[in-house]
């Protein structure tokens, strides 16, 4: 049985909608059980109509929260009686096998990097969440881990996002693409003109450069960048996935013509709408530390994180951890 810890006061709604996404996870996998983190008196509040999954629920008191305007590193090393801490190193303890949270981006990374710990020889943990192509996802790392890289990062970031999507996506040759600002190895800034020798030497499928207007093309299954210029891929792209809905929701209403014709294609609006909703990923895991860690959206629903936690349990069932260890190791092996 797969034992998640979830962060219960993390994201815009908690904790009512985590307890029910933790609900919907359990309703969905009856090899799974969950530790909520959280000021227990109220979070055994929300627990009074889940009998049927109440056995499989367990309440820790966390009193202490950490929120969005705390400074990370030093709420981590401070507030102790929090979800974050206590979660993580329930998990380093082998207590539990993975850790959730949609709580403070800054307070999982630096949880994960002082609680946890990095595996050998990994220099820095990215994040790396699941993204549409139009065929299927691609994995996008980093996406605002490490604003600022050197270059030997980023081919280590290619290991462990190919080792991610073998994993969880079944790839079993995945392509490894570095994002830039056109195709030749020239071109670019230093960053990725240093790192692009080092991707052509990785233990990879190392495909070149892409471009921005590739990078949802389908001609990578990994896209590497450093977080800075993931993190404003990443929200370019939600915010034109909005955009685009709204501006074809209002122009279906705007005269009978279009009315009639959204009827007729509102199916196909739903599945679109549906490939391109984030809360059907789930979150973005933090790879490269000593254990399992997703990332949930701060503005995710129930399903959302029920969607974060089966994340979490597919990367503990398949042995993801043990996955990237192998192949950085492999990476140090290549490089002496």
């Amino acid at each position: 049985m797969v034992h998640v810890y979830l962060d219960a006061m993390g994201g815009d709604d908690a904790p009512q909608c985590v307890v029910d996404g933790a609900a919907e996870a359990l309703r969905a996998d009856s090899d799974l059980k969950i530790t909520l983190g959280g000021p227990a008196a109220q979070v055994e509040k929300l627990l009074v109509n889940m009998d049927d999954v109440r056995s499989r629920i367990t309440v820790d008191d966390c009193p202490e929260i950490i929120t969005n305007h705390d400074a990370p590193v030093m709420a981590i090393r401070q507030k102790k009686q929090s979800a974050q801490v206590k979660g993580m190193l329930l998990v380093r303890d082998g207590g539990a096998d993975a850790f959730v949270s949609a709580g403070s981006t800054g307070a999982t990374l630096a949880g994960g990097m002082f609680r946890l710990g990095r595996i050998p020889g990994v220099e820095r943990p990215a994040l790396a969440p699941l993204l549409p192509n139009g065929k299927g996802h691609f994995c996008l790392i980093d996406c605002g881990a490490n604003v600022d890289c050197l270059p030997a990062y980023l081919p280590q970031f290619g290991v462990m996002g190919a080792a991610y999507v073998r994993c969880v996506l079944d790839i079993a040759d995945p392509r490894v693409g570095l994002v830039n600002i056109g195709a030749e190895s020239e071109k670019g800034n230093a960053l990725v003109k240093s790192a692009y020798p080092l991707m052509e030497k990785a233990p990879f499928r190392f495909i070149g450069n892409v471009e921005g207007r590739d990078i949802t093309a389908d001609l990578a299954d990994v896209v590497v960048c450093d977080g800075f210029s993931g993190n404003l891929i990443l929200k370019f792209m939600e915010g034109v996935a909005g955009t685009l809905m709204g501006i074809i929701k209002k122009e279906m209403m705007a005269d009978f013509r279009g009315k009639m014709g959204g009827l007729i294609a509102k199916p196909a609006f739903r599945r679109v709408k549906k490939v391109m909703d984030y809360t059907e990923v789930g979150g973005a895991p933090l790879l490269g530390v000593k254990g399992v860690v997703v990332k949930a959206h701060g503005s995710s629903n129930a399903h959302a994180i029920a969607c974060a936690i089966r994340q979490a349990t597919t990367m503990k069932r398949r042995g993801l951890v043990d996955a990237i260890e192998n192949e950085i190791s492999k990476q140090l092996q290549q490089a002496e």
